[in-house]
């Protein structure tokens, strides 16, 4: 914990509770849904209590966590100038209808009429409702730049919900909006986004999390560019992609590959690895289908996906991508590589067009107004491990029919190496071994986190779309250019436990914890037990500890197995023993060992060292 932290945390007096008196139902088994350690330890601690699927009671040991994290996070985003307000959970569809985002998040909109018939959603987050209440507010360049944030509960209505907080359809967080009038200088994008950077790795520092900052896709938010805080563990639903060597980071879908370098013979060279064969393939649209039918690897399929541009000045109104069969086409890549908006094809319009979707080879790079990428790794002719001919199964572009020894000179009908419709651009997503982009010699490597933040530049997408723009000091109509900054705080909780906890259950970090310490009575019924435990609690509270005295009338074992399961930073046990040496047995949640005994005149400052330092 930082020395702010701790200073923060000593100049408030700790909460005191007794098990007694407050809801803890710990669990021996777990539920027979939990996937992930977060999930199983959360419930069987009584933190969380599942109420239907993807939705959660938070208890108050749960919740006493919530609040921490949540302090945390407002006091770096007060710091960084942030000013909280909160908006409605409740919201009209209309809104979404100005952007387009209705229809972007389709089934995942929580949406709904109410009894006038009037169109509404559950927010997952609130770009247009922060946008309309600004461009209402905000009238003059005086009064940027500015920066709202509020901790809401958010809503996404999951088809498969899982993993307890990690993916559930409604979860708690926090969301910012910065608004500025230009993008550099004093007040401008930049700088209101490389504030927001900071105040993250403060916030995620101070919650004691081991967490990496990664460069991320937009997605469905927008925007020009964004970073991810991915917590680094090994059960993360994530995967990063790193440079060992000069800590480069990007999650599978930003991250960028190494030069990889047209082959000696150049793209698409090479002579045929046998006479093209064209083979009965029925319902097996899907490369792992057509690999068991004829008994060939993913890497020798050719895997063409066909889009549609999004933009009317586009260079074709069709673009097709072409990757391996064990690999990912990456739509961000495409985008970049066209140089416009693009989306997957509509099905039924694709097979009108010519198409035969689930089929389709490159050869259809012939078909009217189609631009083909290529991603190096399929536009081979020559396998470079094996100095032969490539072997490529690829579509016969018509239903249930597939081709073997696919050839790029032969079959394709065009000069592809030269053909104005033809580029070859690195269109997939990243994998462990390929080239750094950062580090020639290099490769990258595989790491596993779990996502809770997210800070996006949004630029004007926003205002451009909601009509929100103001005069400048030179009188100058001008939009209002737009930062989002996103925080999962259910999320960061859940993540907390994936990244710290043993065999025997949590063990939180401290500036989270929901207590810092416990005291478990030996002899609750003891009259001088329970002074020694009362005095002890009220000195601990003075020094800003929370305490929890186990008071409740069970064995020995099930305490201490109930403590570790809760996972409270330090156990203070007070019985016969230790209190006639005038001491009580101290012992870490992170110790493996066992308890030794501290003589009450010290065991405060000890308790303080512990969590504050």
């Amino acid at each position: 914990m930082t020395q702010a932290t701790s200073e923060a945390t000593i100049s408030r007096r700790g909460d005191i509770q007794r098990w007694s008196r407050t809801l803890i139902p710990t669990a021996r088994e777990a539920p027979a849904d939990a996937e992930l350690p977060s999930h199983r330890l959360l419930v069987r601690a009584g933190c969380i209590r599942r109420l239907t699927a993807g939705v959660y009671d938070y208890l108050p040991l749960g919740l006493r966590v919530l609040r921490k994290i949540s302090q945390i996070v407002r006091e770096e985003m007060d710091a960084a100038g942030g000013s909280e307000l909160l908006l409605p959970a409740l919201c009209p569809t209309e809104l979404l209808k100005e952007t387009g985002r209705a229809e972007d998040y389709g089934d995942l909109l929580f949406r709904f009429e109410d009894r006038h018939g009037r169109d509404s959603y559950l927010g997952p987050t609130h770009e247009e409702v922060i946008t309309e209440m600004a461009r209402s507010a905000i009238t003059s360049y005086k009064q940027l730049p500015l920066n709202l944030y509020q901790i809401q509960t958010k809503y996404r209505d999951e088809f498969r919900p899982r993993a307890g907080l990690l993916r559930g359809r409604e979860f708690l967080m926090k969301d910012a909006y910065s608004f500025h009038l230009s993008i550099d200088g004093p007040g401008g994008l930049e700088e209101g986004y490389d504030a927001m950077y900071q105040a993250y790795v403060r916030i995620f520092t101070r919650c004691g999390l081991d967490f990496s900052v990664v460069e991320a896709e937009a997605g469905p938010i927008g925007g020009s560019a964004s970073h991810e805080f991915m917590v680094n563990c090994e059960t993360g639903e994530d995967t990063i992609m790193v440079c060992p060597e000069t800590g480069y980071a990007a999650n599978v879908e930003k991250c960028e590959i190494g030069d990889r370098g047209a082959p000696e013979q150049g793209w698409f060279a090479g002579d045929p690895s046998g006479d093209l064969e064209e083979v009965h393939t029925p319902d097996c649209p899907g490369i792992e289908d057509v690999c068991k039918l004829l008994k060939v690897k993913p890497r020798h399929m050719l895997k063409t996906v066909v889009f549609h541009a999004t933009d009317d000045d586009a260079p074709a109104r069709w673009v097709i991508a072409v990757v391996r069969g064990d690999q990912d086409v990456n739509e961000g890549k495409i985008r970049d590589a066209v140089g416009g908006g693009v989306a997957l094809a509509d099905v039924e319009k694709a097979k009108k067009a010519g198409f035969a979707i689930g089929y389709v080879s490159p050869r259809a790079v012939k078909l009217d107004g189609v631009l083909m990428l290529v991603d190096p790794d399929a536009a081979a002719g020559i396998d470079a491990d094996k100095g032969k001919p490539m072997f490529w199964v690829t579509g016969a572009d018509k239903k249930d029919h597939h081709v073997k020894h696919f050839n790029w000179a032969r079959d394709l009908g065009v000069d592809a190496a030269s053909a104005a419709n033809v580029r070859v651009a690195s269109i997939r997503n990243a994998a462990a071994g390929d080239p750094s982009p950062r580090a020639p010699g290099a490769t990258l490597e595989a790491r596993r986190g779990i996502e809770v933040g997210h800070i996006f530049k949004l630029g004007a997408k926003y205002s451009d779309a909601m009509g929100f723009a103001i005069m400048d000091e030179t009188q100058q109509r001008k939009s209002v250019i737009m930062g989002c900054y996103g925080i999962g705080v259910s999320r960061a909780m859940a993540a907390c436990v994936e990244m710290s906890h043993d065999d025997n259950g949590i063990v939180w970090p401290a500036a989270v914890a929901p207590y810092h310490v416990i005291i478990t009575l030996m002899r609750p019924d003891d009259a001088s037990h329970a002074q020694a435990a009362a005095k002890l609690a009220a000195e601990l509270s003075a020094r800003g500890l929370d305490v929890l005295i186990d008071d409740r009338a069970e064995r020995p074992g099930v305490k201490f197995n109930d403590a570790d399961l809760i996972g409270v930073p330090v156990r203070l046990t007070i019985g016969d023993k230790a209190l006639a040496q005038n001491g009580v047995e101290f012992k870490a949640r992170s110790d493996t060992g066992k308890g030794e005994l501290v003589p009450l005149d010290d065991v405060v400052a000890r308790c303080a060292a512990s969590v504050f330092e």
